[in-house]
């Protein structure tokens, strides 16, 4: 490959979780509040509105598949990737916690005081995705539903 290429812009725009069930997966994260959109793929594929990245769903050994990744074994320990619900208080925090919870998704850890002066809980997906619900100082969700960071 050239050196002399041009660097296109870097951009973040669909986050895909393997599932299990994606009948089951659509309904939790429909229940949790996500628009699903492009509902003509059916069950095939879902992608819902997240305010920034797209969250996309795919059927858990198609998408190994896809990337030419074994799918088994099916990890069962930390995946080394968590997704984030950043909010605007400590409240919206254990709101968002409580809610997920009452939807089906399994706590991983209470809120609780972080060291960086936040204040943040897990919970998982019925996939097993860890989902952090934060409050962090540097970091403001906007009315747009945007994550803006201090400079």
């Amino acid at each position: 490959m050239s050196k002399d290429l041009p660097a296109p812009i870097p951009r973040l725009t669909v986050i895909t979780l393997g599932v299990r069930d994606i009948r089951a997966s659509i309904a939790f994260y429909d229940a949790l509040g996500f628009s699903r959109r492009l509902k003509v793929t059916g069950e095939a594929v879902a992608f819902f509105d997240t305010g920034g990245p797209v969250l996309g769903l795919f059927p858990w050994d198609q998408l190994a598949d896809d990337t030419r990744l074994p799918d088994q074994p099916r990890p069962t320990t930390f995946r080394g990737v968590t997704l984030a619900w950043n909010c605007a208080s400590r409240e919206e925090v254990d709101t968002v916690l409580a809610f997920a919870l009452c939807k089906g998704a399994t706590l991983l850890k209470a809120a609780h005081e972080t060291d960086y002066g936040g204040y943040s809980g897990y919970f998982a997906d019925p996939d097993g995705h860890p989902w952090e619900v934060v409050v962090a100082p540097g970091i403001e969700v906007g009315d747009d539903r945007r994550v803006h960071l201090a400079e």
